[in-house]
C-alpha cells in the first residue's frame, strides 16, 4: 500500500497558497513517524490535558483555537479549572495565544459571553486569546486544537485536536452520566445531558502541521473583527478593530517517534475578503473523505453529531452500489440538541432525507444508530470518526454536513498506522492494503462502550458480519428470551435510530430553513454549479 492511495496528494489539497504541505521535503501532503492515541470521551481528554498543563515550565509555549471554551470547566475534580490551569501558566512565564470564536448572542443559544469571559481573563493574565470573527456571514470558527511546546524538553511535545471544546458539558465519561457543570440541550436528554465525544493526542512531526494551522489565522493582517462591512464598522467605534501581536519563530519539528502517519485536514470557506493563506477557502476535509470512501470495501463505520447532507449521502450511496460487499453503519444522537417548533424541522427534514439515499443504495448493509445509557436516557453524540476498512481513521471537528465542508472553519487529523494488525481479518478491505493497529483498536474502542462488551471480545474484531452484530445487539435489548444476562443488556447502549417526520406542511419551509440558515454552502460558485468539493 502506498500512503497516498488513501491519503490527499498535495495538489488534491486544492490549497496552494498554504504552506502546511510545502515544508515537507519528501514532497508528501502528510507526515510519518508520529505516536497518536485515541481519547474517548471527555474524561479522559481533561485528564490527559491536566497533565500536559503539569508539564509547562517558563519560556514553554501553549497555543490554542476553541469554538466554546468556559472559564470554570474543571478539568480534573478537585483539580482546578481550565481557566485556572491557563492562567497560572501565564503567570510563571509560559508564552500563551488563542484564537476564539467571536460568537453569536448568547440570547441565541451561542456562547458570546462565555468567549468572552474567557479571552478577557486569560489576556489579563499575561496571555493573549483574541475573539476572532473572520469567517463568513452565519459562519463560526469550529477548529478544537491545543498545542503543548517545549523549549528545553522538546520530547514533551504534544498537541490535542478534535471534537471536544473546553467548555461545559464535555466532561463524561463511559458511563455516561453526564457533566456536573451542565448545558442545556433538548429536554428529553434530562438535566444532565450525557455527552458522547472523541479526541486525538498527537506527538511527533504532524504537531508542526498543526502548528502552521494555527500560525495562519493568527499571522492573517485582516482585523479580527471583519466579517462584513457593516459589522466591522461597529467594531471599531467600539475598539474592536485589532490585529494580533507577532508570533515568535517556529520552532523545530518534534523528532520522529511512532508507527502513524498523519494527515492534517481543515475547511475554509471562500470569503469576499479573503484568507491569505486560503483564497479560494480549504475544502481538504471533504477531499479526503471522498478519496476513502471511494477506496472503501469492508466497512464503513461513522459518529456524528447530525449526518444531515444529501450531497454526502449520495457519495456514500455511490460507494454502497459499487460494492455490494460495502457496510455502512452510522451513530448520530437521538434527537437535535435544539429540536423546537423552529430549530427542530429543518435538521430532522434534512437527515431523514440524508439516511433515507444510503438505505436505498445499500438496504440491510446499512445500519443507523442512537445511543443512551444504563438508565435509558439519550446520550448526545458530539463525535466525528469515520473509520474505514480497519486502515483510515480521522477525528476532528468536522460533521458530515455542507456547513463542515465547505462554510465554517474545521481541523481534523486522519491517521493511518504502519502497523499491521495480524488478528484476523487481516485484510477487511481485500485489497492488499492489511488491517492497521490505531484504526482497528479505535473502532473495537468505541463499539465496546457502545455495544456493552469487553474490548477483547472477538465478535468486534470481524467487519464481515458489522451489521449483523449491531443488529442482533440492538434486537437483544428488545427480545424477552435474549439469550444475555440482565447485566450484559444493561451494558447495550444502541438502539435503531428513528427520526421523528417532519409533516407535509411544514416540510416547504424547513427545506429553506435547512439550506440557507442551517447548512450554507461556502464553496465558490463555479464549485457549487458542478457540484464539485
Amino acid at each position: 500500500m502506498e500512503l497516498d492511495d488513501w491519503f490527499l496528494t498535495a495538489p488534491e489539497r486544492g490549497n496552494d497558497q498554504s504552506t502546511v504541505d510545502e515544508r515537507h521535503q519528501s514532497g508528501s501532503a502528510w507526515t510519518e513517524g508520529n505516536e497518536v492515541l485515541f481519547l474517548i470521551d471527555g474524561a479522559t481528554y481533561f485528564e490527559h490535558l491536566a497533565q500536559a498543563f503539569d508539564a509547562l515550565e517558563p519560556g514553554d509555549q501553549l497555543r490554542f483555537t476553541d469554538w466554546r471554551s468556559d472559564f470554570d470547566e474543571r478539568l480534573v475534580p478537585g483539580g482546578g479549572t481550565i481557566g485556572d490551569r491557563m492562567t497560572e501558566a501565564c503567570r510563571r512565564g509560559v508564552d500563551v495565544r488563542g484564537l476564539l470564536w467571536r460568537s453569536h448572542s448568547d440570547s441565541l443559544a451561542f456562547s458570546a459571553k462565555e468567549n468572552r469571559r474567557f479571552a478577557s481573563l486569560i489576556t489579563e493574565s499575561g496571555g493573549e486569546v483574541l475573539l476572532d470573527e473572520r469567517v463568513r456571514r452565519g459562519g463560526s470558527h469550529h477548529q478544537k486544537l491545543l498545542i503543548f511546546r517545549h523549549l528545553a524538553r522538546p520530547e514533551l511535545d504534544v498537541a490535542f485536536v478534535g471534537g471536544i471544546d473546553l467548555s461545559h458539558g464535555r466532561h463524561d465519561d463511559g458511563a455516561h452520566d453526564g457533566d456536573h457543570q451542565v448545558i442545556k440541550l433538548d429536554e428529553r436528554y434530562s438535566a444532565r445531558p450525557p455527552w458522547h465525544d472523541v479526541q486525538l493526542e498527537v506527538r511527533g512531526p504532524a504537531i508542526s502541521d498543526l502548528d502552521i494551522t494555527f500560525r495562519e489565522r493568527w499571522q492573517d493582517p485582516t482585523p479580527l473583527n471583519y466579517s462584513g462591512p457593516l459589522r466591522a464598522r461597529v467594531s471599531r467605534a467600539t475598539s474592536r478593530d485589532r490585529v494580533a501581536t507577532p508570533l515568535p519563530p517556529a520552532l523545530p519539528d518534534p523528532r520522529e517517534r511512532g508507527s502513524h502517519a498523519v494527515q492534517v485536514l481543515r475547511t475554509y470557506p471562500v470569503r469576499r475578503l479573503h484568507y491569505p493563506f486560503a483564497p479560494t477557502g480549504e475544502r481538504s476535509v471533504a477531499r479526503a473523505f471522498t478519496k476513502a470512501v471511494d477506496r472503501a470495501r469492508g466497512l464503513i463505520y461513522l459518529e456524528d453529531q447530525y449526518f444531515w447532507s444529501a450531497e454526502i449521502a449520495k457519495i456514500l450511496a455511490r460507494a454502497l452500489r459499487r460494492h455490494h460487499t460495502l457496510q455502512l453503519i452510522i451513530v448520530v444522537p437521538r434527537y437535535p440538541d435544539k429540536d423546537g417548533i423552529l430549530s427542530g424541522p429543518p435538521s430532522r427534514f434534512a437527515q431523514q432525507r440524508a439516511i433515507a439515499i444510503v438505505k436505498a443504495a445499500g438496504g440491510e448493509r446499512v445500519g443507523i444508530y442512537d445511543l443512551h445509557n444504563e438508565a435509558g436516557v439519550p446520550i448526545y453524540v458530539h463525535a466525528k470518526v469515520c473509520i474505514i476498512d480497519d486502515i483510515w481513521a480521522t477525528v476532528g471537528s468536522d460533521n458530515l454536513n455542507r456547513r463542515s465542508w465547505t462554510h465554517d472553519s474545521e481541523l481534523s487529523c486522519a491517521v493511518i498506522d504502519e502497523e499491521l494488525d495480524m488478528r484476523a481479518p487481516r485484510d477487511p478491505g481485500a485489497l492488499g492494503d492489511g488491517s492497521r493497529r490505531f484504526a482497528r483498536d479505535l473502532r473495537i474502542g468505541l463499539w465496546a462502550e457502545h455495544l456493552g462488551r469487553s474490548p477483547d471480545d472477538p465478535t468486534l474484531i470481524d467487519v464481515g458480519h458489522a451489521c449483523t452484530l449491531w443488529r442482533e445487539t440492538a434486537a437483544a435489548t428488545e427480545t424477552k428470551n435474549s439469550d444475555e444476562s440482565a447485566d450484559s443488556l444493561r451494558r447495550i447502549r444502541i438502539q435503531p435510530h428513528v427520526v421523528d417526520s417532519v409533516n407535509g406542511v411544514m416540510k416547504p419551509w424547513a427545506a429553506l430553513a435547512y439550506r440557507f440558515v442551517f447548512d450554507p454552502d461556502g464553496r465558490p460558485f463555479s464549485l457549487r454549479l458542478k457540484n464539485r468539493f
